[in-house]
């Protein structure tokens, strides 16, 4: 068991090296606020949860939880059901169309960190490109918008598949462990 484990932890290591991106940490997770518009790295270590990072961030653009396609909702979640990133693209040459008569564009940056989000799919975190003045606020169609480069630092610095996500439904407060930390600076 043990020596699966090793292989699987090298593996791991092996990919994140080739592909540029951070270290799988399980003590590690995010947590997204749909009310403060914010991205926030926590690692556990011994007893005590730290805020690594804070990002500003964009959620979608109309209140409350995802029902069905289109709603231009985000969904939440629960510390105790969280969503988890199962993959992360190259998303550089990604285009969309807004429907905004802009036609298909760049829209998505570096990296589309896609979520398990039970019951809807396509929900990820990911850059701004084409739309830098929607971070940190309400614009998506259900994701979690970044500045472009802050979702470069995410995935280099802290993002792995695996990693678990939590986004806080607009009328949830700080969590316990929030309540104990200082601001970080971006």
């Amino acid at each position: 068991m043990k020596t699966k484990h090793l292989t699987l932890t090298l593996i791991l290591l092996f990919a994140c090296v080739l592909t540029g991106g951070a270290q799988p940490k399980p003590n590690r997770f995010i947590v997204i606020s749909k009310k403060d518009f914010t991205l926030k790295v926590y690692e556990v270590k011994a007893k005590d949860t730290l805020l690594v990072k804070t990002y500003p961030c964009c959620v979608a653009k109309n209140p409350g939880q995802k029902q069905k396609r289109g709603d231009m909702k985000t969904p939440h979640c629960t510390m105790q059901n969280p969503f988890k990133i199962t993959q992360i693209q190259d998303a550089s040459k990604w285009t969309h169309d807004f429907g905004d008569g802009r036609g298909s564009i760049l829209a998505y940056g570096a990296y589309f960190l896609r979520l398990e989000t039970p019951g809807h799919s396509g929900i990820g975190i990911h850059g701004s490109t084409n739309n830098r003045e929607s971070v940190p606020g309400r614009g998506s169609e259900g994701c979690i918008r970044l500045l472009d480069e802050d979702i470069i630092d995410l995935r280099k610095n802290y993002a792995y598949v695996g990693m678990k996500v939590v986004i806080k439904a607009e009328d949830v407060g700080p969590l316990s462990f929030e309540k104990k930390q200082a601001p970080v600076k971006k």
